[in-house]
């Protein structure tokens, strides 16, 4: 077989290979035997039918047919084999010459990865939040652990805001009531502004046995975006009583004697928070400026495809579980389709980008990635996901992507690299040490590359 490799643009070539027809037999002894299994001939046992009657009956023509689709990707491998390429996808094959007896002959083009060269990235510098945590803070953070032990009591009152109601609902379109349009026992707290656009109007100031009416878009349901009359009658009322803010408050909501010591822990976890969003912002930064720095052509067919694999686990998976179709997410979201598809397209050349880019520095850097960095990375996956470790780890196995997840490592550990390599610095001018920050830099790789809310068998591999 001899090959030869045009090159076609930086990230496309053009494969030209011809095969001496000799090593097109095996595959021929396997289309006869194929087709042998397939069809009968009077006279003779199946799979004994001589080749010279399939060539009569059937046609040298389908027999040559079934050899070359059988022998073309071995030949088109040992191809890319022997030009040392680097391919992205799956190759467009035109046969230009078939002599039976003779010659094989064929073109293939491809997308490669390019060649690319990364600088010194040494002399990166970014900025982040300093790590800060104010007492504001730590009060919302009790605030919120107190609210979690509030309780209710009936009250013989109107309702206000933050008291806790029993509603039956009843909505009007046209006058006729909707057959999904009534409610009993709903609960509901005012001022939180969840059900209705109108409600928390409507019910304060009413008690327990009266209702009030009021004229509301629907969010959901037959008469979903069409103005109703809703009538809301309110059957409880009940107050919210907040625990006081002492040290038995403490010893009730956690294991501290002290209501300081909740505090003060309060402080701590929420320091621990900020510092892995720290993380998180430093390396986002990183790889920004990271991705400036490097020259990637960008294939075209392979970014058409990503676009198209964004736009499908978009719509198929993420906006089909919230019952959404694209134009009920564009809308919600304000945007036109021209900027939903602009900002598709980014998206995607940023993920290419970071993984070419990140490949080719683990390439660089000798990076491997070990059994027990691979487990950890699997069991978060796995939790991010939904599913439980096996039943991720049974997916990946059998959808052959366990060379991505040892990708997805590799090149989160590449940026930690990079990331070690840069000057860091918060907004107090601090140089910030980010050391051991591998699992964060494997969500910002995740997140830049657009997998971090794929399962398994939705990303294509690249």
């Amino acid at each position: 077989m001899k090959s030869a490799v045009e090159t076609l643009n930086p990230t496309r070539v053009r494969l030209t290979v011809e095969v001496p027809f000799e090593e097109l037999k095996p595959s021929l002894d396997a289309a006869y035997k194929k087709i042998n299994q397939q069809v009968t001939v009077k006279g003779f046992r199946q799979g004994k039918i001589p080749a010279r009657v399939i060539d009569q009956r059937f046609g040298r023509g389908a027999v040559l047919e079934e050899a070359v689709n059988d022998a073309l990707p071995k030949f088109y491998t040992e191809a890319v084999n022997e030009g040392e390429l680097n391919v992205l996808g799956q190759p467009e094959v035109d046969i230009t010459e078939l002599k039976d007896g003779e010659l094989l002959a064929f073109t293939a083009e491809v997308d490669i990865r390019p060649a690319l060269e990364i600088p010194d990235y040494s002399g990166i510098e970014v900025e982040v939040d300093a790590v800060e945590v104010s007492d504001e803070d730590i009060d919302k953070s009790v605030e919120q652990l107190r609210e979690r032990f509030a309780t209710t009591a009936p009250v013989e009152r109107a309702a206000q805001d933050g008291d806790v109601l029993t509603l039956n609902l009843e909505a009007k379109v046209d006058g006729e009531v909707l057959e999904d349009g009534v409610a009993e026992g709903v609960t509901y707290t005012v001022g939180s502004g969840e059900l209705l656009d109108g409600i928390d109007e409507a019910v304060k100031g009413v008690e327990a046995g009266n209702s009030a009416t009021f004229t509301s878009e629907l969010k959901g349901g037959s008469a979903e975006g069409k103005e109703a009359e809703v009538k809301v009658e309110v059957t409880e009322v009940k107050s919210r009583e907040l625990p006081e803010l002492d040290d038995d408050f403490a010893q009730l909501a956690s294991e501290f004697d002290t209501l300081e010591e909740l505090r003060e822990d309060s402080r701590k976890r929420l320091a621990q928070m900020k510092k892995y969003d720290q993380a998180t912002q430093a390396q986002e930064k990183v790889l920004d400026e990271l991705l400036k720095l490097v020259e990637v052509p960008m294939p075209e067919k392979l970014l058409a495809d990503e676009i198209e694999t964004r736009k499908h686990n978009l719509v198929n998976h993420q906006l089909g579980q919230m019952g959404l179709d694209l134009a009920k997410y564009l809308e919600i979201q304000g945007k036109s389709e021209e900027e939903f598809d602009a900002e598709t397209k980014e998206q995607a050349e940023k993920g290419i980008k970071t993984q070419f880019i990140l490949d080719e520095l683990v390439n660089k850097e000798k990076l491997n990635v070990s059994q027990e960095e691979l487990t950890e990375h699997l069991m978060r996956r796995a939790q991010s996901s939904g599913m439980s470790p096996d039943q991720f780890a049974q997916a990946v196995v059998e959808g052959g992507q366990v060379p991505m997840l040892v990708g997805e490592v590799a090149r989160g550990k590449a940026l930690a690299v990079v990331v070690e390599a840069a000057t860091v610095k918060d907004s107090n001018g601090e140089v910030i040490d980010l050391d051991d920050e591998d699992e964060t830099a494997e969500t910002v790789v995740a997140e830049a590359e657009g997998t971090e809310a794929e399962s398994a068998d939705e990303k294509p591999e690249v």
